[in-house]
């Protein structure tokens, strides 16, 4: 009995220490990255206009993984030791962009009801950053730049929820469009966050 309750210690201990150390790996990461795209999704979109904007890779563990309860852990605990509020929303931004991406390959595996929860949570994210950006501004804290880049993985998101609707199924679609709300209220606060600045919001290519 002793020995299964240390083997189960070491094993939990092993799992934070690798959790804590990829929280500092990555601690000072850029939010945007240059990853190749998807090709399934992007084949449907090749004739529409693209969103120039690289999402975060979503890592190899993704939500259809045994230990991804883990990485979901490891992403609740960087965000309460986060004190800085704006370092807060560009996190939250940060794990809406990995979620999205994650969705997307599980989407084009096959996998649609864990993919739809999947999205669902990156548009919660994604809300949850433009909110909070709100809040940081209302401080007096400049976020341009942040609203910028909140603006155009906004666009991003929506245009990945519509190479979703490609490959979704029927009963799939309606839920799809309705988490494209948040990508779209999150772009029109974004905009108008930006005109408030006296900044010139980015052009929005699709049509709602």
């Amino acid at each position: 009995m002793l020995t299964k309750v240390l083997l189960i210690a070491f094993t939990l201990l092993v799992a934070f220490t690798i959790l804590f150390a990829s929280i500092l790996r990555t601690a000072s990461v850029r939010y945007e990255f240059n990853s190749p795209p998807s090709a399934n999704v992007n084949e449907s979109l090749e004739n529409e206009e693209k969103i120039d904007y690289f999402l975060a890779f979503p890592g190899k563990v993704l939500p259809d993984s045994p230990f991804w309860p883990l990485k979901a852990l490891r992403d609740k605990i960087w965000l309460l030791f986060t004190t800085n509020p704006l370092r807060q929303a560009e996190l939250k931004l940060l794990f809406a962009d990995k979620r999205i991406g994650s969705s997307q390959i599980l989407f084009e595996k096959g996998k649609e009801d864990i993919g739809l929860s999947t999205l669902t949570k990156a548009e919660k994210y994604l809300e949850e950053a433009t909110l909070k950006e709100e809040e940081v501004r209302r401080t007096g804290i400049d976020t341009s730049e942040f609203l910028l880049r909140l603006s155009k993985a906004s666009l991003k998101h929506y245009e990945i929820t519509q190479g979703l609707l490609e490959i979704a199924s029927g009963n799939v679609k309606p839920i799809i469009v309705q988490t494209q709300e948040y990508s779209k209220k999150s772009f029109e606060r974004a905009r108008n966050g930006l005109l408030e600045k006296g900044k010139s919001p980015l052009q929005n290519p699709f049509i709602w």
